[in-house]
């Protein structure tokens, strides 16, 4: 029986595009705070480069001892315009410098963190270091950002939300040689999670301890298999069939995230089961979806379809691992879906149907590239929308958009990688200046009252 498990194993890595997606180290820079900016970052490069020092060696052992894919090494750090406050600087862009050195010296893929949390309101920090977004990711390579402007228990910072729009457009203008590459590393969050370990929205949570290790598995061709022999099955068997391929899956993550805690001395985090595509053949959450009985992703009946993955997911995940967390569920980044792509050229799959899958999706609107005159009051409106789904309904939604300077709809932005490709998606031309001018807070609903 054990053989067996065991060749099933090595036919979904080999055949079915299943991969360990991340091993992520999260470091707490708590310690590292101090009123001189750059003492600060020397105690910052100091303490990543020291605990992460074998983080790359080690996820490249455990993959050849066991033949498990990983694809990236990541660190994630403590929100850094808590760390950054005490320094009284203008400009945090320093901080990402410092990152990004790190980084390198480590050789892993990239670093999250350079975030805020604005969601019931701003500190001084956090209006410096939003404001020294664009510059800090047009001069970096691998540090990531995030800013989480909503949840259910506050509201929505409708101030951050018009701000993050604005940021959106600088940076897209910072990087247009690279077709706004920067804005792929920019995620706006509401109810953002502090163990992520998926890149661009990761950061290290201060209720987390000094440091951790956390691994994101990812698996969509091996559960597109699986359908396949329960093809025109009812969908209870559906359920059961993905149930039991996530807990598969699990267990590959749990095996790894083990070894890789242990050999680097250092707690287990968490396992984040998120079935995030990439653009190779088979290995798409959308042909998933039409596996299902849709003619093409976006067709009517989708929601329900990736409500139903997403939730059975998340179930035979808990199954394997009593440390499931993270984000958990089903990604749906237009760019690095083959499937998705697909999708929106034959006209199937647009924002809206895209917004409408978000509400039962692990994230929200991922890496969709959209005209680069849309205005920054449209692009707030987008974040606002997301925003107001996470809070209504108590779950994680995020806003990457790329609006590409000089392109617009039926062009096409090449990002290479694992971020792919995508054509420019139609915006709804209407205006929403007016709705952002108003700034303020929309509240937080009843069902933030729950004491």
């Amino acid at each position: 029986m054990e053989s067996e498990k065991i060749l099933e194993t090595i036919h979904m890595i080999s055949d079915e595009n299943l991969d360990v997606r991340t091993i992520t180290m999260g470091i707490s820079l708590l310690d590292c705070i101090d009123s001189d900016s750059d003492k600060a970052c020397q105690k910052i490069y100091d303490k990543i480069t020291t605990k992460a020092k074998d983080l790359v060696k080690v996820g490249e052992q455990i993959q050849e001892e066991y033949g498990i894919p990983i694809i990236n090494k990541r660190v994630t750090v403590t929100p850094i315009s808590l760390i950054a406050a005490a320094s009284h600087d203008q400009d945090y862009v320093k901080y990402a410098l410092t990152l990004d050195k790190a980084a390198h010296t480590l050789g892993i893929d990239f670093i999250g963190g350079y975030s805020a949390l604005v969601q019931k309101g701003y500190q001084n920090g956090d209006k410096t270091l939003i404001k020294s977004i664009p510059e800090a990711l047009a001069q970096t390579d691998l540090v990531c950002a995030s800013v989480n402007v909503g949840s259910t228990r506050s509201g929505i910072n409708m101030d951050a939300v018009a701000e993050m729009g604005r940021v959106f457009k600088d940076l897209a203008e910072r990087t247009k040689d690279q077709d706004a590459l920067g804005c792929a590393k920019l995620v706006v969050f509401s109810n953002a999670v502090e163990d992520n370990p998926f890149m661009a929205g990761a950061f290290h949570g201060v209720t987390n301890g000094d440091s951790c290790i956390s691994v994101g598995v990812s698996g969509p061709g091996v559960v597109k298999v699986a359908l396949e022999q329960v093809k025109g099955q009812p969908f209870d068997v559906v359920a059961e069939t993905i149930k039991k391929t996530a807990f598969k899956i699990t267990r590959v993550g749990q095996l790894v995230a083990m070894e890789a805690s242990k050999r680097l001395n250092m707690p287990f985090g968490i396992i984040d089961l998120s079935l995030a595509p990439t653009p190779a053949v088979g290995d798409s959450v959308a042909s998933i979806l039409e596996e299902m009985g849709l003619e093409s992703c976006g067709a009517c009946g989708t929601t329900a379809a990736l409500a139903l993955l997403n939730d059975a997911v998340k179930k035979g995940g808990l199954m394997a691992s009593s440390r499931v967390g993270g984000l958990s569920g089903a990604f749906i980044p237009v760019s690095e879906d083959k499937g998705m792509l697909e999708a929106v050229g034959r006209g199937s799959l647009s924002l809206e149907k895209l917004e409408a899958m978000t509400c039962v999706c692990s994230v929200g609107l991922d890496m969709i590239a959209i005209p680069g005159n849309t205005p920054a009051s449209t692009i707030s409106a987008i974040i606002a929308d997301e925003a107001a789904i996470g809070m209504i309904n108590n779950k994680t939604t995020a806003v990457r958009v790329i609006p590409v300077p000089g392109k617009d709809v039926g062009d096409n932005v090449e990002f290479g990688g694992l971020l792919g490709h995508c054509p420019i998606i139609n915006v709804n031309k209407y205006k929403s200046d007016e709705f952002i001018a108003r700034g303020g807070r929309i509240p937080a609903p009843m069902r933030s009252l729950t004491n």
